[in-house]
Parts: structure tokens; C-alpha cells; sequence
């Protein structure tokens, strides 16, 4: 059985008149009377009671009609959603977040891809250290990363989303908590909390900190994450230096206080340039249009998403940027 014997019974199940099915098909009458035949005598039953007058579908071919309509139809589905899955209109994207910067970017991310990729799914692994979603990405583990650059090696790409400034954290009852201006030099005796890799890219940034202000921190304690870092601090473990996104969080037995003297650290959006697929190329585009990846002279223009891609109306867009 060929799918043009099931898309000709269709037709003339549809007209009951083989010249007006032959016409919509644009096929000549009698190939299609003799396709139809075929059909019946491949099946072993009467599709079409046939008179000089009239054509009309058997009990059979009424049965039958509903299941080539079904089987036509599942065959289109399957056929666009592979179109889809090629041009990166569905499928799945890993999409990495370290520290805070899921509270930070995560909605504005999600609700772009949603409003204009709705058959793309997100798989969102949160709180990640820079390191280890440099290491997924380059593993295929991750599809994309919002981490804290600079990032190692020309095979990632990143594109700079917002520079922050870092923050105090401190134990509620801590002596300083209550100053009302805080540098950090005012840090010299106090135990630190530290991210546990030794790569972290915060870390780094308050070392260098610590250094400009004539000391070098003490490592008291580490964290394999922001949210086991503020629990630390609230135990009055140890001070923390964080990126300013940590203000979404609230902890009781924390307090978070601005502090000269910090440096500033940058948050990225990071792919694999050997691993690109038609989703990631989708999802950028779709980022990049809504304003929250910035745009480099080498992607490719937002106007090249087909238009059946925007899904609501145009202030859709609007809301999202």
C-alpha cells in the first residue's frame, strides 16, 4: 500500500466524485479509478459502491476513511516535526545557571523562549560553579551556560549579559553589620567563605579584592554553592563576597551590604562553538531579538526567524525585553 493510494481514497472519499477528486489531486481520472482498485483489491473489500449516477462509501470504507485520515495525519505531524527539530524550532536545550544569576536571568530567558520557541523545551540546571559548566559544555552536558567569564580555550563562546558589583555578605550579629559604610579593607581579620573550586571565577575576583586592600583573605570555609555559602555566612561561619544578584535571595541571619574598594564581575552567556545545534542557534536568535544577549556583527540577523515562529501578538515581544 502507497501513501498515494490512501491520499487518492481520501480525496474521493471526500467528493464522492472521482473527476472532482481527480481534479484536486491533479491526477488524470482513470489513473485515479485504477489506484482505487488497486486499493480494493490489496484491502480484499469494497470501498465504494459505485453506480452510473453516484459513488458512495461502504461500511467499510467509511471505517477505513477515518484511519487513512488518521494515518495521514500522523504522517504530516511527523514529517513537520522533523522539519521543526532541523531548523531548531523544538526539541530540547540544557541550559546551565551558576550562583544567583538563575533568579537574575533565568525569567526573562525562559519567558522569551516561551513566547517564541513554545515547542522548545528548556532543561534548567541551576547553581553551578563556572568550571563545571565550562567542563559540560564541552562534554555535551550542557547546551548553554550563564556563568561568570573569563572562560579558558577558543572552542566556548560567550557573550557578555551585565557587569555587578560585589556585595558584603555578613552574619546578622557580625560587628560590622551594622557601619554605615563598609570597605574591604575592613575585612582584614575576619574568616572568609569561599567557593570550593579552585577555579570560580568570584573567588578570583575577591582574592584580587582582598590583595588591593593590602591583605589576603582567610579561607575559613567553602561552599560548592551559592545557597550552602549564605547558609554558612548565617551560621556565623565566616563573611562572604558575593555578585550583587545574591540581593533576590533572602536569608534570615544575613545581611548583605554594599562595599567600596570590591571589584566588579561580569556574567556571560556561553556555548560550544564545536556543538551548536539548530536549538542553541534558535534560542540565541530568539535572546538576542528579545534584547538579553547582546548582539555581535557575526550572528545572524533576528529578521531570519521565520515568521510562524512568533507566537501572540507583537506586545508579546515588548513584554519580554
Amino acid at each position: 500500500m502507497e501513501l498515494r493510494h490512501l491520499r487518492y481514497f481520501v480525496a474521493v472519499a471526500d467528493t464522492c466524485h472521482f473527476g472532482r477528486a481527480a481534479q484536486r489531486l491533479h491526477v488524470a481520472q482513470p489513473a485515479l479509478s485504477q489506484a482505487i482498485r488497486q486499493l480494493e483489491d490489496e484491502l480484499g473489500v469494497t470501498l465504494f459502491s459505485r453506480t452510473t449516477r453516484s459513488v458512495t462509501l461502504t461500511p467499510a470504507g467509511e471505517f477505513f476513511r477515518a484511519e487513512a485520515q488518521r494515518m495521514i495525519g500522523g504522517l504530516e505531524r511527523g514529517v513537520e516535526g522533523v522539519r521543526r527539530i532541523a531548523d531548531g524550532r523544538t526539541g530540547l536545550v540544557r541550559i546551565g545557571f551558576t550562583g544567583t544569576a538563575a533568579f537574575d536571568q533565568l525569567p526573562a530567558i525562559a519567558r522569551a523562549a516561551g513566547t517564541r520557541l513554545p515547542t522548545l523545551s528548556l532543561e534548567i540546571h541551576g547553581d553551578l560553579l563556572t568550571p563545571a559548566q565550562v567542563e559540560a559544555l564541552r562534554s555535551g552536558d550542557l547546551d548553554v551556560a550563564v556563568l561568570r567569564p573569563p572562560v579558558a580555550g577558543d572552542d566556548i563562546e560567550t557573550r557578555i549579559l551585565k557587569t555587578e558589583s560585589l556585595v558584603l555578605a555578613l552574619p546578622a550579629d557580625h560587628r560590622l553589620a551594622g557601619e554605615p559604610a563598609l570597605s574591604v579593607a575592613d575585612l582584614a581579620h575576619d574568616d572568609f567563605v569561599l567557593y570550593s573550586d579552585a577555579h570560580s571565577a568570584v573567588n578570583d575576583a575577591v582574592v584580587r579584592s582582598c590583595r588591593a586592600a593590602g591583605f589576603a583573605p582567610r579561607r575559613a570555609h567553602e561552599a560548592p554553592g551559592t545557597a550552602v555559602l549564605l547558609a554558612l555566612v548565617a551560621a556565623g561561619l565566616g563573611v562572604a563576597i558575593v555578585p550583587e544578584s545574591v540581593r533576590r535571595l533572602t536569608l534570615d541571619g544575613v545581611v548583605l551590604r554594599d562595599l567600596d574598594g570590591a571589584e566588579t564581575i561580569d556574567l556571560a552567556v556561553a556555548w560550544s562553538r564545536d556543538r551548536r545545534s539548530a536549538q542553541v542557534e534558535s534560542l540565541l536568535a530568539v535572546l538576542r531579538d528579545a534584547g538579553i544577549v547582546p548582539v555581535s556583527p557575526s550572528d545572524p540577523s533576528p529578521a531570519d526567524l521565520p515568521d510562524e515562529w512568533i507566537v501572540g501578538s507583537a506586545d508579546t515581544l515588548e513584554d519580554i525585553r
